[in-house]
């Protein structure tokens, strides 16, 4: 075959580094591909999407778990200048079917596992264009495709390589536009080298994987350990079984490895470090201490436009790197807020003022816009500004910390604080495992403060040392104390595994789950009965509030 040269740094050319590379590429279960293996796989799959291209946007949706199937049509995909969408595999009905449609996929790939959830379906396809991994038939047309040339020329840096969906806790998912271009720089970003091996359990339709570990693979040369799906009790084995030494979750995994049961020899492995953002620092600490191994963090999302690098300071965002302006905005008069003020406690004493939405004064050129939804690229991008929709306050060092999403603020007796940093105090009561805040409407005016808490494996609420605990705490304003908290089994996440609030609003006090209150101008708190929600429900509605009960 006629070697294809390239001007331009892209997903292809990461591909194709390794296209000579004997070392061993990717392990799977018992299964492995050396890289050399990995790019004839790929290239495969570039021939067989070819031989499937349509005319307009040339859109491959892929539903898949984190198989070697994933990989190599992520690559073959690259290689024949095809857009993956990666779709999120908990969607279901007519909302999986809006996210394929709106996405313009011309052809779906994924597994027997997964096919069901297509079935009956509008996704606006012709007869043929459901391609199952597992099957026969896919083997058949993988065979006839081997016999083909892959495609002649290959994307550019500014060609759309990807279309990844936001997680959707705020509202309905996004497609993120990532170009080829920027994936290859990304991959640039983490230090491996050929003698590293990532653990990559997390899903592959999401920019956590494929940026902190596919890409980064295939540009190093280092080892891809794929894990179908994540297991906290199988995290340890593989770890040791493939001597992984590097590995990347997000959200709540941590919290999950934490709680399995401890072994004495928790410290028998290779691995140099973690990176997982959205970690508490109550599970970073519990997590070294046990597996002796870092985690860092930094801040990022799947636009791009603003990303903070590691501050080392515990429970930070981190700082603004070199040549950006990141400023924390107040969204109704644009100015910058005040720099966060603290008592020797560690409270924040002007929240009101610090706390604003974290913006990125020069990023609009790094966001590269969302698929089909010029309306949440307004929202995104407003006066030359790109608005991250997440609220944050600054030290005067310098170094930013999250106070939670837009939708994340609460108006207790006039005073508005945000909910990220009460979860951070919260979390470090005794037997808590996690805390998620949220408000609830108070029956005449403004919030209340609720917080669903997940407890540590045999732990049992106990309401007096919650309520001792609360009035111990220096940083707790007195405002941010919940009058309600739930205890549930486990805190809704999404399909990445980040806190989900959406269920936990809908349900307010209307939940078969353990509510206790604590009645105002009382100490103390105690069940929460049908008599109180009844009564609650009253009062809602002789103060024209009852539609505020559900939101």
């Amino acid at each position: 075959m006629t070697p294809v040269t390239t001007t331009s740094d892209t997903i292809a050319e990461l591909v194709l580094l390794r296209a000579e590379d004997d070392s061993v590429g990717l392990r799977f279960e018992d299964a492995q591909w050396t890289w050399r293996e990995v790019v004839d796989e790929c290239r495969t799959r570039a021939a067989l999407l070819t031989s499937f291209r349509m005319d307009g946007p040339f859109h491959v949706g892929v539903l898949l778990e984190n198989t070697p199937e994933y990989l190599f049509v992520l690559g073959g995909a690259a290689l024949a200048g095809a857009v993956v969408v990666g779709i999120n595999p908990t969607r279901r009905g007519a909302e999986l079917a809006r996210d394929i449609r709106h996405t313009d996929c011309q052809l779906i790939i994924t597994e027997r596992s997964q096919a069901g959830t297509l079935a009956g379906l509008d996704l606006g396809l012709p007869d043929g264009r459901v391609l199952v991994a597992d099957e026969s038939g896919y083997d058949a047309a993988l065979a006839k495709a081997s016999a083909t040339p892959p495609p002649a020329s290959l994307p550019h840096d500014d060609d759309l390589a990807l279309l990844i969906f936001t997680s959707g806790s705020t509202g309905a998912p996004k497609a993120v536009r990532m170009t080829h271009g920027r994936a290859s720089r990304v991959a640039g970003r983490v230090p491996f080298t050929t003698d590293d091996r990532l653990y990559s359990a997390m899903p592959l339709f999401h920019g956590n994987a494929l940026n902190a570990a596919v890409f980064p693979a295939f540009r190093s040369g280092a080892t891809l350990v794929l894990r179908r799906r994540f297991s906290a009790s199988a995290f340890l084995p593989d770890i040791r079984h493939y001597g992984c030494t590097f590995f990347n979750s997000v959200g709540r995994a941590i919290a999950h490895i934490n709680a399995t049961p401890p072994t004495p020899d928790d410290r028998d492995h290779d691995l140099k470090w973690v990176l997982a953002p959205e970690t508490s620092e109550a599970d970073k600490a519990a997590f070294t201490a046990r597996f002796g191994v870092p985690i860092f963090e930094g801040y990022g999302s799947s636009e791009n436009a603003v990303f903070l690098n590691p501050s080392g300071v515990p429970g930070s965002l981190g700082t603004a790197p070199e040549g950006t302006d990141i400023a924390v905005v107040d969204p109704a008069t644009r100015t910058e807020c005040e720099r966060a003020v603290f008592d020797e406690g560690g409270r924040l004493l002007n929240a009101d003022r610090a706390i604003g939405e974290l913006v990125g004064r020069n990023a609009v050129g790094r966001f590269e816009g969302y698929y089909n939804n010029p309306e949440a690229e307004a929202e995104r991008v407003r006066d030359g500004w790109y608005w991250s929709g997440d609220l944050a306050y600054r030290d005067a060092e310098g170094v930013f910390y999250f106070a939670g999403r837009t939708g994340d603020w609460l108006r207790v007796d006039s005073e508005n604080f945000a909910a990220a940093p009460v979860e951070r105090i919260l979390g470090r009561a005794p037997g808590v495992a996690g805390a998620a805040v949220y408000a609830v409407p108070d029956t005449t005016t403004g919030d209340q403060v609720m917080v669903a808490l997940e407890l540590q494996p045999g732990a049992r609420f106990d309401p007096a040392a919650f309520e001792e605990f609360v009035e111990t705490q220096p940083d707790l304003g007195p405002k941010w104390v919940p009058r309600y908290v739930r205890i549930v089994d486990a805190l809704p996440v999404t399909a990445t595994d980040k806190l989900d609030k959406k269920p936990l609003r809908a349900d307010g006090w209307h939940t078969g789950d353990p509510l206790w209150h604590r009645p105002p101008r009382e100490r103390g708190y105690r069940p929460l009965t049908a008599d109180d929600v009844a009564a609650l429900d009253r009062d809602l509605a002789a103060n024209g509030r009852a539609h505020l009960v559900h939101r």
